[in-house]
């Protein structure tokens, strides 16, 4: 089979790199795993974006029928990454800052990054000045699960606590107890 590009039932766009089957498994060569790391961190990163997914475990890559069998998985050539893998290439994003461990005393979750905490804090902002939110105490729950899709629907919590610090530092925000968990108050920036 030769290589070639291959649009998911998602959409998504999968590039020529996906139809070759060295590139489901850890390569011998330091400069050829380099670049495939590379090759996968940016596959992993532009599909999770496509799907606003979050999370990524090692367990995806065990278990048919993840969010993620589209990337994980090719059936055209049948191959899919091996957990051990998979579990690599988390460990590079961590160490690149393009994750973290979530939870963070274990290594079989990632929170991905495919925009970074800082801008999150952008478009959290921008969000709650176009709403109308400044000044206005917001739980995260209204943040994460809006009656109006918005950017930052299904955001998960300790990505939007990390955005909201950042916004705080610069007096953008500030973090509120309130009666059922934590809000936020936004201000002018």
């Amino acid at each position: 089979m030769a290589l070639s590009t291959h649009t998911t039932p998602s959409g998504f766009l999968l590039p020529s790199i996906h139809s070759a089957p060295p590139f489901f498994t850890e390569q011998p060569n330091q400069n050829t795993q380099a670049h495939v790391t590379e090759q996968w961190i940016r596959l992993i990163l532009t599909y999770a974006r496509h799907k606003s997914l979050f999370v990524l475990r090692v367990e995806d890559a065990e278990v048919p029928g993840s969010d993620w069998d589209e990337i994980l998985r090719n059936e055209r050539i049948n191959r899919r990454i091996i957990p051990s893998y998979l579990s690599s290439l988390m460990a590079t994003m961590v160490a690149k800052n393009l994750a973290v461990y979530e939870p963070s005393k274990q290594t079989r979750a990632v929170l991905l990054y495919w925009r970074l905490p800082e801008e999150w804090a952008d478009v959290l902002h921008a969000w709650a000045t176009a709403t109308g939110q400044l000044n206005t105490i917001l739980t995260f729950y209204e943040i994460s699960d809006p009656p109006i899709p918005s950017p930052l629907s299904g955001i998960p919590i300790p990505l939007l606590r990390r955005a909201i610090t950042i916004l705080s530092r610069s007096n953008r925000a500030q973090i509120i107890g309130v009666a059922d968990g934590e809000g936020v108050r936004f201000f002018v920036g």
